[in-house]
């Protein structure tokens, strides 16, 4: 149904405004049943890390996390769950991607409507991606310059 990878579909759909994400999940909500197979969370987790050296497990800091399990049912019977974990504080919106996440596997009806989501999303991480390269670019210090002085200037 889909060019793309399950596990880049959150990435896609994050790209989008919220609102844009939860009104493609409410369109397929109100056409299928969906149900809560964990209550959506949200909340801090601990980054965990691991030193190089001698393997010691450390906390780098806190982040926000929401997660969300659907599964949701065609009125034909047909079934597919979803689930998005999200690095984000709104539950809300974790479980419109799961939402989104479910019909898009099950390939149930109005998968077809969540595809271009996923393009458009694309287009944004591409765009944010190139602009990320030009800032980069940008700041970039050309250090061969460094030391092609004269000495004789230096005798001032």
């Amino acid at each position: 149904m889909t060019l793309y990878e399950r596990a880049d579909w959150a990435r896609l759909l994050c790209a989008h405004p919220a609102a844009e994400v939860k009104q493609a999940a409410s369109d397929l909500a109100y056409r299928h049943t969906v149900e809560d197979l964990t209550l959506p969370q949200a909340g801090l987790g601990l980054m965990q890390l691991r030193d190089s050296a001698l393997r010691d497990a450390y906390f780098l800091g806190e982040i926000p996390l929401a997660r969300a399990h659907v599964r949701v049912t065609t009125a034909e019977g047909r079934q597919s769950e979803g689930g998005a974990q999200l690095l984000d504080d709104r539950s809300g919106l974790a479980r419109a991607v799961a939402i989104l996440d479910a019909v898009l596997a099950g390939g149930l009806p109005g998968a077809e409507a969540v595809v271009p989501l996923l393009e458009r999303g694309r287009e944004r991480c591409e765009a944010l991606a190139a602009e990320r390269r030009a800032q980069l670019a940008a700041t970039r210090v050309d250090f061969s310059l460094l030391g092609t002085t004269d000495e004789e200037d230096e005798d001032v």
